[in-house]
């Protein structure tokens, strides 16, 4: 697919609500955390904010949720902690040799999968997406897809899902921000 299509592809699955999360200050967000977020994450928080796929899947913020409702969502800190954790425990499992500190997680599934970006590149647009099943086979994947690109391929190619997700998605698919 067409990395420009993508979002727009995504959409046609997953129509974004009209009230979505307040919007993200993008310079604070990286400044604060001394990176810069892929344009498809970006783009994808501006047309959709934060929220739950289905009831299956989380789409983190890149910031904490502060006081109220939100600040017992899943933060992005906490979960790529959880990764990072996964993987000095049984990445010795995986095909595939990473550093745990380029581990970066951008989601989750309420069947504790975690979906990461691995930083290693210096362009965030060239992030792969990392899957840390919790029963997924294999227990780690890398997948050469942009976040969108992965979250289209997820919720369009049911042989893709059984590889990726611990949990079982719907076929019509919701988000709630």
């Amino acid at each position: 697919m067409d990395r420009s299509n993508s979002l727009a592809a995504l959409a046609q699955i997953v129509p974004p609500m009209h009230d979505r999360d307040k919007q993200i200050d993008w310079r604070e967000v990286e400044v604060a955390g001394h990176t810069r977020f892929p344009s498809d994450y970006v783009q994808f928080m501006q047309m959709f904010g934060a929220g739950t796929i289905s009831d299956t899947i989380v789409v983190l913020r890149p910031t904490s949720g502060g006081d109220g409702p939100s600040s017992r969502e899943p933060s992005m800190e906490a979960e790529t902690e959880n990764a990072r954790y996964t993987w000095e425990m049984d990445g010795d499992e995986a095909d595939f040799d990473l550093d745990p500190a380029s581990i970066v997680a951008w989601g989750a599934t309420s069947g504790a999968d975690i979906y990461c970006w691995v930083t290693t590149d210096d362009d965030p647009d060239r992030w792969p997406v990392l899957v840390c099943g919790r029963h997924t086979s294999p227990l780690f994947q890398i997948h050469p897809l942009v976040m969108v690109e992965f979250l289209h391929k997820l919720l369009s190619d049911p042989t893709f899902q059984e590889r990726t997700v611990s949990v079982v998605i719907p076929e019509t698919v919701t988000f709630i921000s």
